[in-house]
């Protein structure tokens, strides 16, 4: 690689919650020469690049829509910059009973969480080399079947799939790949997937401030997913050990919503 290359780190959903915090981050944690930061609020991504210390470029794309990364895709093959951190926060989820969830917003789901994700890796993945990291922000959903989040928790179970078996294979390229399996998170994410009150039982709520300081620290280990925090460690433990069928009968009577 050119020794002039630019070093960049790319964040998507970098306007709120925990991709806001963790781009905000960026620049203590890494060695980067720019941020390139993705996201449908362009006025958002503007305001936190005026608080950052390096320089920002800003991508107001709409990652739902299937041509909104070819302007990222190309301004990567035009720089050729050195990506030495790639974010995937971006997510969108809906809890609710699945036959109530509207076709706009079920397609939303696959289309941000998965698709999107999916592409923006293969996207930035040519321009990262040995040392490079990509981070996928999964949920601690990702491991159970989720009744009235059924395909939230499907989508996010993908997301931890093909990052876990991605980072086996980019292994010999000194490329990894990170999950990062959060429980409750107090965002505006949870606020929009939970506007109806489906869900209304929270042993644990956790802080974005305290998820993206876990996720830095799992950053510069081995490990290819990680679930932050002591509930939600034991929650991911209890579905390892129990059957899943009783997993999901024990959610559904603390949320009481067998019939709603």
């Amino acid at each position: 690689m050119p020794q002039t290359q630019r070093k960049v780190a790319i964040v998507t959903g970098a306007s709120s919650g925990i991709g806001k915090l963790l781009a905000a981050g960026l620049p203590a944690h890494c060695a980067v020469d720019e941020l390139w930061l993705v996201a449908r609020r362009e006025d958002r991504l503007f305001a936190l690049g005026e608080e950052l210390p390096l320089p920002v470029r800003v991508f107001a794309l709409d990652l739902t829509k299937a041509e909104s990364i070819a302007p990222l895709r190309a301004q990567l093959e035009e720089e050729q910059p050195d990506v030495r951190v790639l974010i995937n926060a971006s997510g969108f989820g809906k809890f609710d009973r699945f036959d109530r969830i509207g076709a706009e917003d079920a397609a939303g789901m696959v289309d941000l969480n998965c698709r999107a994700l999916t592409l923006v890796m293969q996207a930035v993945l040519p321009w990262c080399s040995k040392g490079s990291v990509i981070v996928n922000i999964a949920s601690v959903a990702a491991f159970q079947p989720v009744p009235f989040g059924a395909e939230y928790a499907a989508t996010k179970a993908y997301v931890l799939s093909l990052s876990r078996a991605v980072n086996k294979e980019l292994r010999p390229r000194g490329i990894r790949v990170l999950a990062v399996c959060p429980y409750w998170t107090r965002t505006a994410f949870f606020d929009r997937a939970n506007n109806q009150s489906v869900i209304t039982h929270f042993d644990c709520m956790y802080d974005p401030a305290f998820i993206a300081k876990k996720t830095f620290r799992a950053m510069k280990k081995k490990r290819d997913y990680v679930v932050p925090g002591f509930v939600a460690k034991a929650t991911h433990a209890l579905t390892k050990l129990l059957p899943h069928s009783l997993v999901m009968r024990v959610f559904i009577a603390q949320q009481k919503l067998k019939n709603k």
